[in-house]
């Protein structure tokens, strides 16, 4: 029988097995933990049917962040803004409303609709135009517009209120209960409330002054919307088309180009005046968020070289593209003044002849000198403004000036009068 060495440490039975039952029962847990669960054990799913998830927006490039959004140079088709128009009374002004006999019966067909009836001399008197004159009410039509993409039923509008009988001012005027129709006859809005007229007039018996229209005014946020315009539903829409307001294929291509930079193929010029996109996957139920992306990104639209002119109020506006070719310009500034001073003039003493009134007219003409100016090719709208103000010309002017430019074909611009 061997001796057990003296260093070697001698452990319990019991020790023994209680070290390896510890050991198998770690095991097993171990063991368990890495398992998959049984699929009784998971939870049964709610719906077959996978949650929408919202696409994450586009970021746009700071290539981009100059030039114009799309929404401000485009619209969506079948979403338009509608004219409404009607006719109401405005009550409440001083002295300046209508004397004619129209306003009267406007009034009097008002209070018929309140239930205060009029007698048949009544109604008499006021065609025989024998009843007091309302100076204080006025007849006026009243037009509004709703764009069907922003306003709902309920939402208040701007109106325009102008006269439509003799009245020499609305200020002060309140506006009446007034519906407003569509060209269906079918009323959409009811405007009401103080009009704000940006003008003035005051008369005397001999003289009088006004500052701009005070026969045409505005009631802020004076109509309320009663019906919506029916338009296309966007739920559920997989193309739709942009309207350009000023068409032209440059323009229509730079929308494409910036649109397929993000959806590469979804864009495509329709003709110049329209690009039509269709809706990606990804946003086909939601595409509202991605027509809001799209008008979101900029361009930089082509302009139209143009020259506007009214001859009304002496305005010329020249656009950024307008070029001249080098031209010699030679403008007389021709001046007729004319002064009418009358006489009377008195017969002799005991003579047949009669008092009367000579006319004594006088005319002056003025021909200022007039060089013979050279302008170079414009290149910038800047040089072209101090080419033409170095002619010392009048805004009035520039009308005759462009007219020439235009017909000796010095001038690469559309004129447009106004």
């Amino acid at each position: 029988m061997s001796k057990i060495p003296a260093n070697t440490t001698c452990w319990p039975l019991s020790a023994v097995l209680f070290a390896l039952l510890s050991w198998l029962l770690a095991a097993s847990c171990c063991a368990q933990s890495t398992q998959p669960r049984a699929l009784e054990t998971l939870p049964a799913p709610m719906s077959l049917q996978a949650a929408p998830v919202t696409p994450a927006p586009v970021a746009i490039p700071v290539s981009h962040s100059t030039g114009v959004r799309i929404r401000d140079i485009t619209r969506l088709q079948g979403y338009r803004t509608n004219k409404l128009t009607g006719m109401g009374l405005v009550t409440g002004l001083n002295g300046t409303g209508s004397k004619n006999p129209v306003t009267r019966q406007f009034a009097l067909n008002m209070l018929e609709r309140f239930d205060l009836r009029a007698s048949p001399e009544q109604r008499a008197a006021i065609r025989l135009n024998a009843l007091d004159k309302t100076d204080n009410l006025s007849v006026v039509t009243v037009t509004a517009e709703v764009d069907v993409m922003q306003h709902k039923v309920g939402n208040p509008i701007d109106v325009l209120v102008s006269t439509f009988d003799d009245a020499s001012s609305l200020q002060g005027g309140v506006l009446m209960l007034t519906p407003l129709y569509g060209v269906d006859g079918e009323v959409y809005a009811i405007a009401n409330g103080p009009i704000s007229v940006g003008g003035f007039s005051f008369s005397g018996d001999a003289a009088s002054v006004q500052q701009n229209h005070p026969t045409t005014g505005r009631v802020a946020n004076g109509a309320t919307i009663e019906k919506t315009v029916s338009r296309a539903d966007m739920q559920s829409v997989s193309e739709f088309r942009l309207i350009l307001q000023s068409p032209g294929l440059e323009t229509a291509s730079r929308i494409v180009g910036a649109i397929n930079e993000f959806w590469s193929g979804h864009a495509r010029v329709f003709d110049a005046g329209s690009v039509d996109v269709l809706v990606p996957h990804s946003h086909g139920h939601v595409p509202q968020q991605f027509i809001a992306l799209v008008q979101s990104i900029r361009v930089i639209p082509d302009e139209e070289a143009r020259v506007v002119i009214n001859e009304r109020t002496g305005t010329v506006v020249i656009g950024e593209n307008v070029r001249l070719s080098r031209v010699a310009i030679s403008h007389a500034n021709l001046s007729v003044i004319t002064g009418e001073s009358p006489q009377v003039s008195q017969p002799a003493p005991f003579s047949d002849g009669v008092t009367a009134v000579v006319p004594r007219t006088s005319i002056d003409v003025f021909e200022g000198s007039s060089p013979l100016n050279v302008i170079d090719q414009a290149v910038t709208v800047g040089e072209l403004a101090r080419a033409l103000n170095a002619l010392g010309v009048t805004p009035r002017d520039l009308s005759s000036i462009f007219q020439q430019l235009k017909a000796s074909g010095a001038l690469h611009a559309k004129l447009q009068f106004q």
